[in-house]
């Protein structure tokens, strides 16, 4: 059985990095290995913060169309998991225990919720387990 994982924010914005082309590289076949195998995920909160980013933070700022193909063709495929009150609540349990932001324990949350074994990202602590979550930066270079 293939171990199902959630795929963050900043793994979707590396994709389209081409000044960081090891970390785009990698990115990439996170992102094609979630359609291949049909074991990676995402959340509502992913799409919006890879959106505003986009339009508002790359060099080149994506268009609207190309954020509409994006989000239609990788985003909404890969989305799992949306908002509700059991949500909020486990994130705000996350914060509390492990001492993350509160957006950061609403990915962990949204992985936890999604059934994922791991969370990729390179954000928070590798290697650190969170009940059954494992989080894992792929960037870090074995």
């Amino acid at each position: 059985m293939k171990d199902k994982f959630f795929i963050d924010t900043n793994i979707l914005i590396y994709s389209f990095d081409k000044s960081e082309p090891t970390k785009q590289k990698i990115a990439k076949e996170i992102i094609s290995k979630a359609f291949t195998g049909y074991a990676g995920c995402i959340s509502y909160q992913v799409i919006q913060e890879f959106l505003n980013v986009a339009t508002q933070k790359f060099e080149k700022p994506l268009a609207k169309n190309d954020c509409y193909k994006f989000m239609t063709n990788v985003l909404e495929p890969l989305c799992e998991i949306f908002p509700s009150m059991a949500l909020y609540k486990e994130a705000l349990e996350i914060q509390e225990g492990w001492q993350y932001s509160f957006y950061d324990s609403l990915i962990i949350s949204a992985a936890i919720r999604a059934n994922c074994n791991i969370l990729y990202t390179e954000d928070l602590q590798h290697e650190q387990r969170i009940r059954n979550l494992l989080i894992i930066n792929p960037f870090i270079q074995q």
